[in-house]
């Protein structure tokens, strides 16, 4: 007789030993609300794309509160380029004029949105697709940078058209639609009070929405493991403070600069805490929330 175990018989107690395991961290989020931005290498692989929606009705099914805010940056390139339509770019930031806000609303509120809604419904789940402009959600501001030429030192002040900025929240519609138990999708399109509609910045718009209901924690589903020391090693967790100074002392730079900005601003709005975390690892989501390591990085006041 072998001495090999019976992995058949072994999977019941494997299965009740991961629940208990994950029980308390799940218990911990019970009631509360998860804002989740989704976007990147993730949302366009299918079984990427299939493995979030599960996770996404696995957390409704547990008790939290999950709000997906998703961008498309990749997809609204890709439909520019078949109507052939050029982008413009002003000290590397994209002008969005009228043309391109029209393609931009459609991809994003259009194909995108109802692309995850739908994953989320295979799933057994009751998603809803939004945009910052239903019930007015979201109002918008124009949103303006201003550039420093490398040469001259002299500063510009560039117009990017109609890219904005969140500036005031209505949660009323997305505690209508947790009352119903449905799953809020919502895409970074709000109105500005010019009549105007306008293409925010997909983390933005998650920090804001985030920082409007009380969000328990922020999950930044990326294309890193998240903020990294200048070993390349994964920082588990940082506060603001610290944050500030990697920032100073060049250990996180580039990219991971602004994203790191906008986890800030997102906790001074009121989220108790918020992960960056890497969106191409399967159930990202649920190891970061349910699990003692985590899987990103958590930063916290």
């Amino acid at each position: 007789m072998s001495d090999k175990p019976d992995t058949a018989s072994n999977k019941p107690a494997n299965r009740a030993k991961t629940i208990s395991e994950a029980l308390p961290y799940m218990q911990r989020y019970d009631g509360q609300t998860v804002v989740v931005k989704y976007g990147g290498h993730a949302m366009g692989e299918e079984d990427l794309s299939q493995a979030f929606a599960r996770d996404i009705v696995l957390l409704k099914q547990s008790g939290v509160k999950p709000i997906v805010v998703h961008g498309g940056g990749p997809q609204i390139k890709s439909m520019l380029e078949r109507l052939g339509i050029k982008s413009e770019f002003k000290g590397g930031l994209r002008v969005t004029d009228a043309h391109t806000v029209e393609v931009v609303e459609m991809v994003l509120a259009g194909s995108i949105n109802k692309s995850i809604v739908r994953d989320i419904n295979a799933e057994g789940g009751r998603a809803i697709g939004l945009c910052g402009k239903d019930g007015n959600m979201v109002t918008a501001e124009k949103l303006t940078r201003t550039i420093r030429d490398p040469d001259s030192a002299i500063e510009e002040v560039v117009d990017l058209g109609f890219v904005g900025e969140p500036k005031k929240v209505d949660r009323s519609v997305i505690d209508m639609v947790a009352r119903d138990a449905l799953i809020p999708v919502i895409a970074p399109v709000a109105p500005g009070a010019d009549g105007h509609t306008y293409n925010i910045n997909a983390d933005t718009f998650a920090g804001a929405i985030a920082g409007a209901v009380d969000a328990m924690r922020l999950l930044f589903l990326t294309d890193v493991p998240g903020v990294l020391d200048k070993e390349g090693r994964l920082i588990k967790a940082l506060t603001i403070k610290q944050a500030h100074a990697l920032i100073a002392d060049g250990t996180i730079s580039g990219g991971m600069i602004p994203k790191v900005e906008t986890c800030i601003e997102a906790l001074n709005k009121g989220v108790q805490g918020v992960v960056i975390l890497d969106g191409k690892v399967p159930h990202a989501v649920l190891l970061e929330l349910f699990t003692e390591g985590g899987a990103g990085t958590l930063i916290t006041h």
